[in-house]
């Protein structure tokens, strides 16, 4: 299933703010318990809760391409985690990208998001 992305400004925000945070070298894991969720359960087809996944990266990171390939890389692997390991739904989880990312790749990044969802009590398993 695809994930269901943060577009409003105020819910990274708010996910800052109030929210649980891990840093990891390559990124900082934030989360927050989704007050809407249950709304967006029964707009889902399939009536799933689901996670809304934003990714953050600051312009002083790169030029557009470094922080498009940054960002792949980083949802690539959440993608892996949420599969493989299994993470708790109804949450926002903001993924703001950190400049140790620079020349790593999925691989690299995987664990770190393990350990960052293990520490904030997200895991599943």
């Amino acid at each position: 299933m695809k994930n269901i992305a943060i577009t409003q400004n105020h819910l990274y925000r708010k996910t800052y703010q109030r929210g649980k945070h891990c840093a990891a070298k390559c990124v900082t894991v934030y989360v927050l318990k989704d007050t809407h969720a249950h709304l967006l359960k029964k707009a889902n087809p399939l009536k799933q809760t689901l996670n809304r996944v934003g990714i953050s990266v600051p312009k002083k990171f790169g030029s557009a391409v470094e922080r498009n390939r940054a960002k792949r890389i980083v949802r690539e692997a959440y993608r892996l985690v949420e599969k493989e390991d299994g993470i708790r739904k109804g949450f926002l989880v903001v993924l703001a990208i950190r400049d140790g990312i620079k020349g790593k790749k999925t691989t690299d990044v995987i664990p770190e998001l393990r350990r960052a969802f293990e520490k904030l009590d997200m895991k599943l398993r």
